[in-house]
């Protein structure tokens, strides 16, 4: 009599193995079995070696078709971009799907105007696409408050530069960003310090004007009422042609393109950078190091960002009960030649 074969599964067909055989074995759910096929980080090693052995044993080899069958899902995700070529915005799309690339999912992009409408067609349009979840990177406020709103069948993760945090929402810290540099700069000794900011209605902006105000509050400094641009190197240009601007000064300024505007409209004014007016951009774009003269600036880790998003999608899809709040992540301030050196021994 023939030995009984030590890997059938009770009550098993004789057919190829599916994910249902694979988890009976490893006396685990269909859904953990699913996180091991996908490499999710939430599965404990123990667990996932029994998985695995399950797997080699049945030779169970999934489909993308049979995943798709098991899970209701399609491995796509939406991402609704603003309807600009802004470098932050830009950026964080580019490092979000190398993110979904590394996870093996599909990215869905779109972009859309700063229009609540127009934002919310373009979500009903990737809705209807059966994506397993959205991503909408922020840029303006309205667009912000109008999703808020929305009961939608998959989760939403927003990245958004706000002081109202939640567990879908992920960002860059542009409050003590802009801090940091406004601190530099008192640091070194200038008392007035003006602020070149973006739009009034874009989220970074208003984060980093409430860092530059806090941080001169702090110091009991004076606060001139920020000039907007649009973050164009064109608006920077315009504004520092228009400041009341002379020796002595320091401008932080909401972006480095706009930094850019402003070097060349201080140059035709004739002041020099750093002797006459110190300045500091925000982003630290390629081209901020080799600028005459180098931009000082703070630097957003966009590829750090990326990698956020994709974890907050991947657990707010398949653990939603895991997702909690993040701390926004910190920026870094990059010392270039635009801004005096630091006399020795100040910090």
């Amino acid at each position: 009599m023939a030995e009984p074969d030590a890997t059938a599964v009770p009550g098993r067909r004789e057919r190829d193995a599916n994910i249902f055989d694979v988890a009976r074995l490893a006396g685990v759910s269909h859904q953990t079995v699913s996180r091991v096929i996908n490499d999710h980080p939430s599965v404990r090693p123990a667990t996932r070696a029994r998985v695995q052995k399950a797997i080699a044993q049945l030779q169970y080899s999934p489909s993308p078709a049979a995943r798709a069958l098991v899970t209701r899902r399609t491995r796509t995700i939406g991402l609704v971009t603003p309807g600009v070529s802004d470098y932050g915005p830009t950026s964080i799309a580019v490092h979000f799907s190398f993110a979904a690339r590394a996870a093996r999912y599909h990215v869905q992009s779109v972009s859309a105007p700063d229009d609540p409408q127009a934002v919310r067609e373009v979500i009903d349009g990737l809705l209807r696409q059966r994506v397993d979840g959205l991503v909408l990177v922020v840029a303006d406020v309205s667009v912000l408050e109008a999703v808020k709103g929305l009961d939608l069948a998959v989760p939403l993760v927003a990245a958004a530069s706000t002081a109202r945090r939640g567990p879908l929402v992920v960002s860059i810290d542009q409050y003590r960003g802009a801090r940091s540099a406004v601190r530099h700069l008192a640091e070194l000794g200038y008392e007035r310090i003006l602020h070149l900011a973006g739009p009034p209605t874009a989220l970074d902006a208003i984060e980093r004007v409430r860092g530059w105000r806090d941080e001169l509050g702090s110091r009991r400094l004076e606060v001139v009422e920020p000039e907007h641009g649009d973050w164009s190197a064109e608006s920077g240009y315009r504004l520092g042609l228009q400041q009341p601007l002379g020796p002595g000064d320091a401008v932080f300024v909401g972006n480095d393109h706009m930094a850019i505007g402003l070097l060349s409209a201080l140059r035709e004014r004739g002041l020099a950078v750093p002797e006459d007016v110190a300045v500091v951009g925000f982003d630290d774009v390629p081209e901020a190091g080799y600028l005459y003269p180098a931009l000082t600036t703070v630097r957003q880790d966009f590829e750090q960002l990326g990698r956020l998003i994709m974890q907050k999608v991947l657990l707010a899809v398949e653990e939603p009960l895991t997702v909690t709040e993040d701390t926004p992540i910190p920026t870094r301030l990059v010392l270039r030649a635009s801004t005096p050196a630091p006399a020795r021994g100040a910090r």
